[in-house]
């Protein structure tokens, strides 16, 4: 397998696709031995963080790998198509699959508008997924969990890395080793498909760590007002305390993945993220 994020610049993507491809061909008298999962890192919340000439260079990727765990913002720069709406998301899902041919896509944090009923539930984020029929129609899932009210660094490698594992184990289980880009046949149903019980065991690991480090983080809050009120954090009168606190949040907010391995090799209670139908 491989598992490709972050990359810097166009030329990068360039350098990685040919990666990507060279393995492919290697593997192509083997279906099902070689597996790319693109993670196209680009932005997020309407902001991009990469060049914008790494855009096209991305969706040049498209056609070649085999998962794909765009976020909301990186679904729409993908498929040109803005996400407001289950339907919307349908639409997203429909044209990368049917445009680039790729077998199976996971959105990884799509906040919808809140129906009358829910505005007074606590805010949630949906994960949505698809695998492609033989005629690249999708068939689409969604997975909704509580969102903590935190950002926590390294959730977007934590998120990639699980799936790879648990696709290539769900996929396994199905039969599917063997099977080009481990695709299920047309019979299976969204919430049944091995993508869909990869991703229940990724966000119950996830949820698991992620919410024993939200306990840490609250822990640590007060060392972290300290350094906002100037008590702390400066040395030798180089750091601001503004910068030292942001440096102390962040720390704080890392995901505390080695701490917590257990429930990422025993993810627990992992019927409660079943998929559901979109």
């Amino acid at each position: 397998m491989l598992v490709s994020g972050y990359i810097p610049s166009a030329e990068g993507v360039e350098k990685v696709g040919k990666i990507g491809r060279d393995l492919k061909l290697r593997a192509s008298a083997k279906p099902g031995s070689f597996f790319w999962v693109l993670d196209p890192v680009m932005g997020d919340q309407g902001r991009l963080y990469i060049p914008p000439d790494e855009v096209p260079a991305y969706k040049a990727l498209l056609r070649d790998a085999d998962l794909i765990l765009p976020n909301q913002f990186e679904a729409e720069l993908l498929s040109g198509t803005a996400i407001t709406s289950t339907a919307s998301i349908a639409a997203a899902l429909a044209s990368l699959h049917a445009t680039y041919h790729i077998p199976h896509i996971v959105i990884t944090s799509i906040r919808l508008p809140a129906s009358p009923a829910e505005s007074a539930a606590p805010e949630t984020l949906t994960i949505i997924g698809s695998t492609a029929t033989s005629t690249f129609a999708p068939r689409p899932f969604r997975i909704d969990v509580p969102a903590f009210p935190v950002f926590f660094s390294g959730t977007g490698d934590m998120f990639a890395a699980l799936t790879a594992f648990r696709l290539r184990e769900a996929a396994a289980a199905a039969g599917l080793s063997a099977t080009p880009q481990w695709v299920s046949g047309d019979g299976v149903a969204a919430t049944d498909l091995p993508l869909a019980r990869a991703a229940a065991a990724v966000l119950a690991s996830m949820q698991a760590v992620l919410g024993k480090t939200f306990a840490a983080y609250e822990a640590a809050l007060p060392r972290v007002e300290a350094v906002e009120d100037g008590v702390c954090g400066v040395v030798d009168g180089v750091v601001p305390p503004e910068k030292a606190r942001h440096l102390a949040v962040t720390r704080a907010a890392e995901v505390r993945v080695v701490k917590n391995v257990r429930d990422l090799v025993d993810p627990p209670d992992v019927k409660r993220y079943a998929a559901r139908p979109l």
